[in-house]
């Protein structure tokens, strides 16, 4: 995973159906090689870069511990 600044205005964002409409949540998109994930009250700032790989480790490990 790495940090960047969000530059790339082409990526179609969206955001999870459970995040509630709070607006505290994070927004995902997919590029070619990597999935990008930002905050959704911080757009412009800066987001993190997953390889795929690592993007879909990292959500079946949620799932698998579910909500807290």
């Amino acid at each position: 995973m790495a940090t960047q600044p969000n530059r790339d205005s082409t990526l179609i964002w969206r955001r999870s159906n459970a995040s509630g409409g709070q607006g505290n949540c994070v927004e995902v998109a997919e590029s070619e090689s990597s999935v990008l994930v930002r905050d959704s009250q911080d757009r412009p700032g800066t987001m993190l870069v997953f390889a795929r790989s690592d993007w879909l480790v990292f959500v079946c490990r949620i799932k698998e511990t579910g909500p807290r």
